[in-house]
């Protein structure tokens, strides 16, 4: 297993390689940084369970990392916590290793990445694109792979819009289930921490360190998920909407059953956002200190203006606009039904730099359609990659209702890129532990054989089961299968396996690899070699005289 240090080492020399100053507010030196990833080799040797042991963090400047100023994106207003936010504190004690503080939006205000005074945030994939905010360098540091999960923010999407313009993962867990004590806040009853990762699987084993969260029943059957009608989707980027239509199909032909939804209740509720008397809580947050410091430079004017504007709100207009976003709420839950989650666009498209420049508030206001409604309504939410389109990564967001975050992360993982998994023996088709690539969505998709690389084995286990070997001499071809997962169907795969087996790259007659499963060699000694026989099915057909 590689080391924490060794992890460390490489991720400087990928932060050197990609040159991307601006996804950073403040960078660790790399000799600090690679003691804490010794003290972390050593917990691990001792034996101490560390779920993340190794794994590398980047944090968004608006949470507290000890030793690190905390600026929100705005040096004059930096200070310096006593300690860890308790995000962070978590992700700490499981093995994670903090590299630095990432370059945000500034004040967590706004969704493009450009609004900071530490440069605009480019975009991983095409850099002459926004990053998406507010929690830019977050998503870019993952999506660049300088570091394996990232912490952000989400009020209005900052979460999920970065996600999706840079081809990652975004979880936006439901409001309250993550502390945000040691968060800056934008608007604090809303405010959400939220996780990036590359992967579903690397992002939820996050998450479920910050909170847990158990679904309610539900009865037995396929996902039910609801969509939007085209007609309802607005102006997008050409191809969008057709990106998000298959999007719903690859769900439909995972099993989920479809149903469209009447979007009214949720874009509505999206407009008060930012259009009602919602936005006062930011000035509450940190409108004193804009108004004390409107003439210092590193202050970005277009976050000034927006929170600026907020402060002269009459206190009647809150107490309407709550009101009308009660009705929403109960209107939104109806149309939603019985449905485990609604799939919707990430965003409606995916602006330049110079598109944003020309026009900062329109273009933001723009980006936030399909995802400011979602802590106004209660809801959870995970942003995952669904293909591209014109080159440019495409993303759709599930969301469900308040409490239901586990459950619309299994609805995610149907749109993942399916997994291969090479079986040789007691998983085959026909023998006994088949039941379990099929539990766990597993598709066959083709019966070959492997590279004439191997020798077979028959253990002495219960239920009988061959091993798998790669030799450099005397190897033959053994049949096998190939199966098509999910990334957390192969994790829970790998998770249950019992030793002397493991997964491992498996190289096939083709001349293609894939994970499968292979034997350690201790466990040979005993064992019976049966290369001869081409397979396990054919061993077994000998054995019993078939």
């Amino acid at each position: 297993m590689e080391s924490a240090q060794d992890r460390v080492r490489a991720a400087y020399r990928r932060i050197a390689e990609v040159d991307r100053p601006e996804v950073w507010i403040a960078l660790r030196a790399e000799e600090e940084v690679r003691a804490e990833a010794a003290e972390v080799d050593e917990r691990r040797a001792a034996g101490e369970a560390l779920p993340l042991a190794g794994r590398l963090l980047a944090v968004k400047g608006n949470i507290d990392v000890a030793g690190l100023e905390t600026t929100a994106g705005c040096p004059s207003y930096a200070y310096a916590p006593r300690e860890d936010a308790p995000a962070v504190r978590a992700l700490r004690a499981a093995g994670a290793i903090v590299l630095g503080s990432t370059n945000m939006d500034q004040f967590a205000t706004g969704l493009v990445g450009t609004r900071s005074p530490y440069g605009a945030v480019r975009n991983a994939v095409t850099p002459e694109r926004v990053s998406g905010g507010s929690s830019s360098g977050s998503a870019v540091a993952v999506a660049l792979g300088l570091v394996d999960v990232a912490l952000g923010t989400d009020t209005a999407g900052s979460g999920r819009v970065p996600a999706a313009f840079n081809g990652i993962v975004g979880v936006k867990p439901t409001r309250g289930l993550v502390s945000t004590r040691g968060v800056v806040p934008a608007c604090a009853s809303l405010d959400c921490v939220s996780v990036f990762a590359r992967t579903l699987p690397e992002a939820r084993r996050a998450m479920a360190l910050l909170a847990s969260c158990e679904a309610p029943p539900r009865r037995p059957g396929p996902w039910r998920v609801a969509v939007a009608a085209r007609a309802q989707l607005g102006e997008m980027d050409a191809g969008w909407a057709a990106a998000y239509e298959a999007a719903a199909d690859r769900l439909a032909a995972a099993g989920a059953e479809l149903r469209t939804l009447d979007l009214t209740p949720f874009t509505r509720a999206a407009a008060l956002l930012y259009e009602g008397a919602f936005v006062a809580e930011r000035w509450s947050a940190v409108g004193e200190f804009i108004e004390a410091h409107r003439d210092a430079p590193d202050l970005d004017p277009t976050v000034a203006a927006v929170i600026t504007a907020a402060r002269d709100l009459p206190a009647h207009r809150l107490f309407t606009d709550q009101r009308r976003l009660a009705a929403l709420r109960t209107e939104a839950m109806a149309r939603l039904g019985d449905a485990d989650a609604l799939l919707l666009p990430t965003a409606p498209g995916h602006p330049t730099l110079a598109e944003v420049a020309a026009d900062p508030l329109g273009a933001n206001a723009r980006l936030g359609r399909f995802t400011n409604s979602a802590n106004l309504l209660d809801l959870c939410a995970v942003a995952v990659p669904a293909g591209t389109v014109e080159g440019r990564p495409f993303g759709v967001m599930l969301l469900g209702p308040a409490h239901t975050d586990d459950r619309i992360a299994d609805v995610a993982a149907l749109l993942e890129p399916p997994l291969r998994v090479a079986v040789v023996g007691a998983h085959l088709s026909g023998q006994p532990l088949n039941h379990q690539l099929v539990a766990l969505g597993g598709r066959l998709t083709a019966t070959t054989n492997t590279a004439p690389a191997y020798r077979l084995y028959a253990l002495d286990t219960e239920p009988a089961k061959p091993g798998l070997v790669r030799t450099e001499k005397g190897g033959a071809a053994v049949e096998a299968e190939v199966w098509e997962l999910t990334a957390a169907g192969l994790g829970a795969l790998t998770a249950a396996l019992p030793r002397p087996m493991a997964l491992g790259s498996v190289e096939l007659a083709d001349g293609t690899s894939c994970p499968g499963f292979l034997c350690e060699p201790s466990a040979l000694d005993s064992a019976e070699d049966i290369t001869a026989y081409g397979g396990w099915r054919a061993y077994l057909a000998d054995r019993s005289g078939a």
